[in-house]
Formats: structure tokens, C-alpha cells, sequence
């Protein structure tokens, strides 16, 4: 999802918000007016999990797991306390505000304007963008806050080693908290397709690639092969799912709204509880905005997978899901500038 640390974000991504918000549309007509196009698409289903939507995320996922260096981890002994900030604030603490933050708005603050059995759905989506803490466009934000670049490597390397433990059990948790019913094997298939199966590919092709051309020419010349391919990977998903998803949105336009609010605050929150907990530690500012970012970013793409594979193309969920991709890129690129406004907290590095 991002472009090398050179280039800082790129035009796909600067604009994300843009495009998606494009793919809403064009889905949506697709759905409207072309609806054999989504009715053909979803004869192609295992385990209830879509094969032409599958096909599209690992192309989004793939390209991302090639950039993660698990060798990097041999490092971690030597500054611990930003990756402890790390790990408890995605595992501990984000997967259950997002789950207070999101029933409070859904189930008591807008209860007179989502249905019950909608906001169910909804809290479903965003128990899942909660689960999955950031392991891609990091990248972006560490270097768009002049963070340290081998640390965030360590950080995004260790975070997806916990989501093949973690992820599963705290989602089926939560999700049982809020009263969806828990469908075990497609969530570990899920788990398994999304995670698994890429992760384990882009550490092979990394390890092949660099042990025969070399580190540099796997960093210059061969990860650069993929381009696009995530964003646009993600944009096609994004239609085949708007296409389904148009009954849902042409009755319930105001909702789209309604799910951001719950999620915007959701990541100003733990933004601000992994800064400032870095600031505690007395971290420099290097290693603690890209901390911040982590936990305040989402993996998208993992929400999207499994949101799909659970509950369907046309679930509300999946819904919710995609307008955590909606807000991400302009609410992360304002605490990109808070955090450089602020380096002077960290004076004592």
C-alpha cells in the first residue's frame, strides 16, 4: 500500500478517500442498473467465501507481506519499551474501545436512527477494523513523520506474527459480546486465506529473491514490480462489493456517516494513548509517532477479507468495514501533522 520510503505516499494512496468514495458510485450503479454483473459474480462462492474477491485481496495482500522482514526481529532486544508501547495498545486496549466506542454510538447515541438489527451488523464491521491494527501503509506514515525506519519494520514484523494468534480469538470474543453469532470456520479459514497463505508467500519470495539477486535488487527492483497492484487490487474489490451493496446504501445513505463518526474518534483515541504513553517512556519521537500510527491505522484489507467471508458481500458489516477505508487516509494524514507539529514534546531524545 505504500511507495518506497523515498517517495512517501503516493497518488493512489494521497487520494484514497477520493477513489473509494469513485467505487461507491460506480459499484452502486453497477448494482442498479447492471445488476447480472453482481448476480454472476456471486455464483462463484466456497465455504462462503467469494473466489473472485479472494483473488483481488491477495493481490492487495501479497504485495504487502513482501515488504515485512522478519529477520529484523533479532533486534528487538535492544529497544523493547515502543514495541510494549505497541503490542498492548493493538491487542489490549484497541480491539475494546473500538467495541465500547462503537455499541455507545450505535446501540445508545444514534439508537432512534439505526435499527437494532443494523447496528448489530455495523458493530460486527467495526469489531473487525478494531482486531486488525495496521501492518502496510505504516510504512507511509513513519516516513511521512521522519520515523525510524528499521524500528517500524520490527514493529509491522511483530504485529503480524500476533494477528495469526490473536486476531481470531479476541474477534470471536468480541463478536460473541455483541451477540453475532461466531461461524469458527469460516473466521479461521478466513484468517487462514487472508494471513496465512500471504504471509508465508511473501516470506518465501522474499527469501528466494534476495538470496539470488540480493537484498538491494529485491528492495530497487523487484518489489517495485508491483506498483499498484494492492491499491488496485482494493479498488476492484471495492466495486464488486458497492454492487452488491447498493440496496443498502441508496435506503440508508445517512448510515455512512453515522459508522464514520464511531470510527474517527476510535483512532484519534488510540493515536493519542500509544503517543503519549511513548512520551511517558521517555521514546524519541522516531520511534513514537510510527507507535502512534500502528495502532491508529487499520488493515483494511484483513477487515474487508473477513467481513466478506463472514457475513457476506451484502452484509451491513461488510459495509462498515469499507467505510474504515473510507475515513482512513484524511484522519491519518491530520495526525501525521499533529504528530510533526508536536516532536518538540520529545525533547529529551
Amino acid at each position: 500500500m505504500e511507495k518506497s520510503k523515498s517517495t512517501g505516499i503516493g497518488f493512489f494512496e494521497k487520494y484514497l478517500t477520493i477513489w473509494v468514495a469513485f467505487c461507491m458510485v460506480v459499484g452502486v450503479l453497477i448494482g442498479e442498473f447492471i445488476p447480472a454483473i453482481p448476480d454472476f459474480l456471486g455464483r462463484f462462492e466456497y465455504a462462503n467465501v467469494s473466489i473472485p474477491i479472494a483473488i483481488l485481496i491477495w493481490l492487495m495482500i501479497y504485495p504487502m507481506m513482501l515488504k515485512v522482514d522478519f529477520q529484523s526481529i533479532k533486534n528487538v532486544g535492544k529497544n523493547p519499551k515502543g514495541l510494549f508501547v505497541t503490542w498492548v495498545t493493538n491487542w489490549l486496549i484497541k480491539p475494546f474501545t473500538m467495541f465500547g466506542i462503537a455499541w455507545l454510538f450505535f446501540f445508545v447515541i444514534f439508537k432512534t436512527l439505526i435499527p437494532a438489527e443494523l447496528a448489530k451488523d455495523y458493530l460486527a464491521g467495526a469489531i473487525l477494523l478494531g482486531a486488525a491494527p495496521c501492518t502496510a501503509m505504516v510504512f507511509v506514515w513513519s516516513h511521512l513523520t521522519k520515523g525510524n525506519a528499521a524500528y517500524t519494520v520490527v514493529q509491522v514484523a511483530t504485529n503480524d506474527l500476533i494477528i495469526l494468534v490473536a486476531f481470531t480469538p479476541i474477534v470471536a470474543f468480541l463478536l460473541g459480546v455483541g451477540g453475532v453469532s461466531i461461524p469458527w470456520d469460516t473466521l479461521i479459514l478466513s484468517v487462514v486465506l487472508f494471513v496465512v497463505i500471504p504471509l508465508a508467500g511473501g516470506v518465501i519470495t522474499r527469501n528466494y529473491v534476495t538470496k539470488k539477486h540480493g537484498l538491494e535488487y529485491f528492495q530497487t527492483r523487484f518489489i517495485p514490480k508491483f506498483g499498484n497492484i494492492t491499491i488496485i487490487g482494493l479498488l476492484l474489490t471495492l466495486i464488486i462489493i458497492f454492487s452488491f451493496q447498493g440496496d443498502v446504501i441508496l435506503d440508508n445513505p445517512l448510515h455512512i456517516v453515522l459508522i464514520a463518526i464511531p470510527l474517527i474518534i476510535q483512532t484519534f483515541l488510540i493515536f493519542f494513548i500509544a503517543y503519549l504513553a511513548s512520551k511517558v517512556l521517555k521514546l524519541p519521537h522516531d520511534i513514537a509517532a510510527p507507535a502512534g500510527m500502528i495502532g491508529a491505522s487499520n488493515f483494511f484489507e484483513l477487515s474487508v477479507a473477513v467481513a466478506i467471508s463472514l457475513f457476506g458481500t451484502q452484509s451491513p458489516a461488510a459495509l462498515a468495514t469499507i467505510v474504515g477505508v473510507l475515513t482512513e487516509v484524511p484522519v491519518m494524514l491530520i495526525l501525521v501533522r499533529i504528530a510533526n507539529n508536536t516532536k518538540g514534546w520529545f525533547k529529551h531524545e
